[in-house]
């Protein structure tokens, strides 16, 4: 592709917040050096890292990427610092062991153009085997539909967005709700989706190819969290207080507090499951089901209990 095809369009900063990110990164930042959208600025914040995580950006020879190192901190403090370092219009937050599509840049921008009152557009994502080569690794499957339009009901069941990376965030929008909330040790980007949703709809990009690659390392925060279902009451205290909240949900806000804590007890389960803890990932969906009764949550729940590795949801872990 010429250099006049990559060039113009929204103004977009990247935010890669990275803690001992050495094995990963480089993918992160080659995918970004490969967008068709040409007008874009990167800031990697090091949050501390005590590998080679520094020295690997340092050797990427890219005039559009730069580097801060601070004293660990937690990523919502990063992503926050990272942001402020970056004058664009729009903001995507990148995680270190992920990468971008070519053209994921050229497409959130193109659909955040068209909503000019959308907060933030997202793309479709696809998980994949977390081995270190990029070149070799198996899509595992897919991140499904791409929720669009006022989404703060559907928010307030369960987080829609699997990271950061495959949401372009109008940076006036993420600037209203004051950034990412320091202190939570997991949902801090649950948090912010809901922040933004009280705030206008969601676009969505055109087409159904993933823009966002997502490793699940076994080291990661995802896989190290989420089969506690303890976990996420943090960020779950913060979204009930949260004024706006509970104005717009009213009487019904306990209720809405149990719909939420039975879905991310679902995710723990299956997240026990995965680990080959059956009794105890058993015994989470179970809690689940009574809290949020559904048949296909019924049906999984018997498919559990007999024969959970041969279901894909609840299939172990193979590394």
């Amino acid at each position: 592709m010429g250099d006049a095809a990559r060039q113009g369009g929204m103004p977009i900063g990247v935010v890669v917040p990275a803690f001992n990110a050495a094995r990963f990164i480089a993918d992160a930042l080659g995918s970004l050096r490969a967008q068709t959208h040409a007008d874009w600025r990167a800031v990697v914040v090091d949050d501390g890292s005590t590998d080679a995580t520094a020295a690997v950006v340092e050797a990427v020879d890219e005039p559009r990427l730069s580097l801060i190192r601070q004293a660990n901190a937690g990523v919502a403090v990063a992503r926050n610092r990272g942001a402020a370092t970056l004058p664009a219009e729009a903001l995507l937050f990148l995680d270190a062991d992920d990468w971008l599509a070519p053209d994921a840049l050229s497409r959130l921008s193109a659909g955040l153009a068209r909503e000019p009152a959308a907060v933030a557009c997202c793309g479709p994502h696809a998980f994949v085997a977390p081995g270190p080569r990029r070149d070799r690794v198996r899509i595992a499957r897919g991140g499904g539909k791409v929720p669009s339009g006022q989404l703060l009901d559907r928010l307030l069941v369960g987080n829609l967005f699997t990271s950061g990376g495959h949401v372009l965030v109008r940076r006036t929008a993420f600037e209203a709700t004051g950034g990412y909330r320091p202190g939570l040790a997991f949902g801090e980007d649950f948090l912010l989706w809901v922040q933004l949703a009280q705030r206008g709809p969601f676009a969505s990009v055109a087409g159904s190819a993933p823009v966002l690659f997502v490793r699940r390392p076994p080291d990661g925060a995802f896989r190290r969290m989420a089969h506690d279902p303890a976990a996420i009451r943090q960020c779950l205290d913060a979204i009930f207080a949260d004024p706006g909240v509970k104005t717009h949900v009213g009487a019904g806000l306990a209720a809405a507090r149990v719909r939420a804590e039975a879905e991310y007890r679902w995710i723990a389960g299956r997240e026990l499951l995965r680990r080959r803890r059956r009794a105890a990932g058993c015994r989470e969906l179970r809690h689940s089901l009574a809290a949020a009764p559904g048949l296909k949550r019924l049906v999984l729940t018997a498919c559990a209990h007999v024969w959970p590795g041969l279901i894909e949801p609840f299939r172990p872990y193979a590394d």
